[in-house]
């Protein structure tokens, strides 16, 4: 199993460029942001909530 994946890992390291790192970077900082922001929204959503109101 270990020499699979070290074989894999070896055979796609020299095709990686940096421009794949920066946008993979790029691309998974935008989605921890829209996820924390979509989570806030959503805690502050229920936050405001009547406990009296009915569940959703």
């Amino acid at each position: 199993m270990s020499g699979t994946c070290g074989g894999m890992l070896l055979s796609i390291l020299p095709q990686l460029t940096s421009e794949d790192v920066y946008r993979t970077v790029a691309l998974a900082a935008v989605g921890a942001v829209t996820s924390f922001m979509i989570s806030y929204l959503l805690k502050k959503m229920l936050e405001d909530r009547d406990p009296k109101d009915p569940p959703l």
